[in-house]
C-alpha cells in the first residue's frame, strides 16, 4: 500500500480522472494483444528475480500481475489512490505506492527494467522528456525499458477519456523515438498498432510500443 498521502495524489489532475475511472480502465484495455506481447518480450529479456518499476501501474493488471507472477520483484507507482488500492488487492505479489513519480526519489541504476505504459500523456513535453531521463538513470546499464503512448502530434489539448475530461500532450512517432534516444536509450524494437478500448463510445486509438535498452556507460579511459 501507499506510504504517500492520499491528499497529495488528489492534487494531480490525473489522479482525479483515474480515481473516477477506476476498474473500468482495466476492462477497457485488458484485451490489448500488443500490451500482452510487449510483456512477453520483456519477460524474455529479464534474468530471474529482476527488480522492475511499473510507472502508472493502474489496477496492477496486466503489467504488475504478469511480471510478479513470473517471479520478479515489482514496484508499481501511481498518483491515483483508487488505482493503488485496486492494484494492492488484485496483485498482492507486487508492491504499490501512491506518489507522483516525478517527485519520488529513485536510486541510480536501482532497477533491471522499467515499464511506462501510457502514463506520460498528461505531462508536458518537457515533463515527459525529463521523466524518461530520470527513469533511464534509475535503470541499470543494459537494463530494459518499455515506453508506450498514443503517438499523436498534440500539445495540451482537451480530450474526453472514458467520460473524464483530461488535458493530453503527446509526440508523433519519430519524435517519441527521439525522446527515448535523448534519454540514453537504444530502441531495440518498435511496434505500432491500433486498438479500440472496450468502452461505450470508444474510438480506435493508435498505439506505439518502444522496447529499449539503457546504453552501457562508456568505459573510462586511463
Amino acid at each position: 500500500m501507499s506510504d504517500a498521502s492520499t491528499s497529495e495524489g488528489h492534487r494531480h489532475p490525473a489522479a482525479r480522472a483515474f480515481d473516477a475511472i477506476g476498474a473500468d480502465y482495466e476492462r477497457a484495455f485488458v484485451a490489448s494483444a500488443a500490451h500482452h506481447a510487449s510483456l512477453e518480450w520483456l519477460l524474455g529479456e529479464l534474468a530471474p528475480h529482476s527488480r522492475i518499476l511499473d510507472v502508472g501501474s493502474g489496477t496492477g493488471r496486466p503489467t504488475a500481475q504478469v511480471l510478479a507472477g513470473a517471479g520478479h520483484e515489482v514496484l508499481g507507482v501511481d498518483v491515483s489512490p483508487v488505482m493503488v488500492d485496486l492494484a494492492s488487492r488484485q496483485v498482492p505479489g507486487a508492491s504499490f505506492r501512491c506518489a507522483d513519480i516525478r517527485e519520488l526519489p529513485l536510486r541510480e541504476a536501482g532497477f533491471d527494467a522499467v515499464c511506462v505504459y501510457f502514463s506520460l500523456l498528461q505531462m508536458s513535453r518537457d515533463g515527459q522528456a525529463a521523466l524518461v531521463r530520470k527513469l533511464a538513470r534509475a535503470l541499470r546499464p543494459g537494463g530494459r525499458m518499455v515506453l508506450a503512448t498514443v503517438p499523436l502530434d498534440v500539445e495540451d489539448v482537451t480530450a474526453v477519456f472514458m467520460g473524464q475530461e483530461v488535458r493530453v500532450t503527446s509526440f508523433a512517432p519519430e519524435a517519441f523515438v527521439a525522446l527515448a534516444a535523448g534519454a540514453g536509450l537504444t530502441v531495440l524494437r518498435e511496434e505500432h498498432t491500433v486498438f479500440t478500448p472496450s468502452h461505450p463510445g470508444a474510438a480506435p486509438e493508435p498505439h506505439v510500443f518502444l522496447h529499449c535498452r539503457r546504453d552501457p556507460e562508456p568505459a573510462a579511459s586511463g
